[in-house]
């Protein structure tokens, strides 16, 4: 009696064996969970801008500097549609505890439907352009690092 109770048992083990052979073979990520891709250009894109003030600049003109860097929410406009293109924008004064900061006051994040907007945004975008020249003389150090959620 435990000689039938043992074939019926492996012969489910390999059943459950080929099909999931069948599943892999024909499906080689069919068990894995999507992963995005590296570089698709219709994936979107978080920039964050850091900012440290030359020493001199008083808050008024930091204050200023801030509020229009997330007014480029509202003044890029995308040469397309001719509607405004950062899909969201945050951001303010550094208040970390953790002393890593070396320098930098402000931070900034900028989200992008996709690496076209942000290229046309860092290259070509006047209004940005602008802000970015109107810089010059305030900024000490800027940093930017920009990234696709996920994508390691």
């Amino acid at each position: 009696m435990v000689a039938p109770r043992r074939q019926a048992v492996t012969l489910v083990i390999i059943a459950v064996l080929l099909l999931f052979t069948t599943i892999l073979w024909k499906h080689p990520s069919g068990l894995l969970p999507a992963l995005p891709h590296q570089s698709s250009p219709d994936m979107s894109i978080t920039h964050i801008v850091m900012f440290q003030f030359k020493a001199e600049v008083s808050p008024e003109v930091i204050k200023d500097v801030c509020s229009r860097m997330l007014a480029l929410k509202d003044n890029c406009i995308h040469p397309t549609s001719q509607k405004p293109y950062i899909q969201a924008a945050s951001g303010g004064q550094d208040n970390s505890p953790e002393g890593i900061q070396n320098g930098i006051t402000h931070a900034f994040v900028v989200h992008f439907a996709s690496a076209d907007d942000r290229d046309y945004y860092v290259s070509k975008d006047p209004a940005h352009l602008a802000f970015v020249k109107s810089l010059d003389g305030i900024i000490e150090k800027a940093q930017a690092v920009d990234f696709i959620d996920r994508v390691y």
